[in-house]
């Protein structure tokens, strides 16, 4: 069992950054891939973002590709969304999850374990 447990959002406008964090407790940190996924009002859950267990290879959903990064300490047990020149569009609620096994996933409904979200408003 793996806890998560977001932090970082809040309201920007648009431009602007944020960077989002992702405690982990539990299992062992680093067997988990981890993945950001968002929601915005009224639509599904989204991937945004993944990173495998080292941390060496990352994927992107394209609308965030080049704007956003993530990455991950995996002595610190915590995974980072660095969101740049943030767009109104961007406006969700973002979850941290994790998936068992050491590779990521672009698919929502392949990782096991969910935060509680933050909630992320970027102001036109």
């Amino acid at each position: 069992q793996v806890q998560l447990v977001e932090s970082g959002g809040g309201l920007v406008q648009a431009g602007g950054s944020l960077r989002l964090s992702c405690v982990a407790s539990g299992r062992t940190f680093s067997s988990y891939a981890m993945g950001w996924i968002r929601q915005a009002p009224g639509k599904e859950r989204e991937f945004v973002a993944a990173i495998r267990w080292s941390g060496a290879s990352t994927y992107y959903a394209n609308s965030v590709k080049g704007r956003f990064t993530i990455s991950r300490d995996n002595a610190k047990s915590t995974v980072y969304l660095q969101m740049r020149s943030l767009k109104p569009e961007d406006t969700a609620v973002y979850y941290c999850a994790a998936r068992r096994g050491t590779a990521y996933s672009a698919y929502v409904y392949e990782y096991d374990y969910w935060g509680q979200g933050t909630q992320v408003t970027v102001s036109s």
